[in-house]
């Protein structure tokens, strides 16, 4: 592509941002920080879900110090319902370690960057670009998606021989002396016009220039690779309730919902007292008699579906070396938890016993 094209693209996307810059909270600060939890916060989440949890983190931690001094389960608490927790904890990793070799200063090399937990190619540039003003591409889903439309790219976006074009095309096209309004002008036009389906293209600056769009296979673009089929898993709880309080497990720090508390919980074969009462002896040497079976719980993760069955239970044994936790349920609700043990602790709130 010529130089000339390469200018016409930038400066027409450019000339769109100016008019067009969606208004929000972490725009509005001009610290580092701020840029990088957001930027941690956006990955795999919605822009509408991440602002005010962008706003009560900047209230709670407004600097990184503050975040380097939190103990690990308020930071866990303060990210609760935005899922993917080990961002959360890799953010606090990362801040103590900006506070301990870069006396409390994000660094600006984009190396320096890549060493710090939770912050890999993408955020490196984004933060870099957007925080310190270097002329450095970046890629998330919106761009990909622009770039394949764009230039007809047809290897797999989620590839990576695609991801590698898709990379060149952005570093190509970047604007020296705006490289950071450059990358959010491309990440406002995949969020709001260049849609992953029924995209916006008479409104889209970058209508005449899209290949895709000429070829009429724009909703083709970006192809991805096969998706291998989601597995369902059936879990159980046991909810034990003694003098107003009720028995809670942390999870380990690392792995899914690491750091997070939970209901002692395990995968059954099947929806039955029985099954409940096996499984929880073989996970945690708990003895349990079923009593009650409450409504059941679905979510869904990246990599598998969860249909959980909590059992109100009555407690016949539990081992003295047991490192299950006895919680007042008063204070249920001040434990971190994932999406399901929350909405079973509510209910659980709720009744008061």
């Amino acid at each position: 592509m010529s130089v000339l094209a390469v200018s016409e693209f930038s400066s027409r996307i450019l000339n769109w941002y100016d008019r067009h810059a969606r208004v929000l909270p972490w725009r509005g600060h001009p610290d580092a920080y701020a840029v990088w939890v957001s930027e941690i916060m956006l990955q795999q989440t919605r822009v509408e879900t991440v602002i005010p949890y962008f706003e009560r983190w900047m209230r709670q931690f407004p600097t990184v110090g503050a975040l380097a001094e939190a103990p690990e389960q308020v930071v866990l608490s303060a990210w609760e319902g935005l899922g993917y927790y080990s961002r959360a904890r890799n953010l606090h990793k990362a801040a103590r370690i900006v506070v301990s070799d870069h006396n409390g200063q994000l660094p600006g090399d984009l190396i320096q960057l890549r060493k710090l937990p939770g912050i890999g190619r993408y955020t490196a540039a984004a933060i870099a670009s957007i925080a310190f003003g270097q002329d450095i591409a970046t890629l998330d889903g919106n761009l990909k998606r622009v770039f394949a439309r764009v230039f007809d790219v047809s290897a797999p976006a989620d590839g990576p021989a695609g991801e590698e074009i898709l990379w060149a095309l952005a570093e190509k096209h970047v604007p020296p002396g705006r490289a950071g309004d450059y990358n959010q002008a491309l990440m406002d036009l995949g969020a709001t016009v260049c849609l992953p389906k029924n995209p916006f293209c008479l409104l889209c600056p970058l209508a005449e220039l899209c290949k895709a769009r000429a070829l009429g296979v724009q909703d083709e673009r970006p192809m991805m690779k096969p998706k291998a089929p989601v597995p369902h898993k059936l879990k159980a709880a046991a909810v034990l309730v003694a003098d107003g309080k009720t028995l809670l497990k942390q999870r380990p720090a690392e792995g899914l919902l690491g750091g997070l508390w939970e209901f002692p919980s395990a995968e059954v074969d099947a929806d039955s007292p029985e099954a409940l009462a096996a499984a929880i002896e073989t996970e945690y040497r708990l003895r349990v008699n079923p009593m009650a079976r409450m409504d059941e719980v679905r979510h869904a993760y990246t990599h598998f579906k969860l249909t959980e069955i909590p059992w109100r239970c009555e407690l016949i044994h539990i081992p003295e070396d047991s490192l299950l936790k006895w919680v007042e349920i008063t204070e249920l609700l001040q434990y971190p938890m994932g999406k399901v043990d929350r909405a079973i602790a509510k209910k659980i709130e709720k009744s008061g016993k």
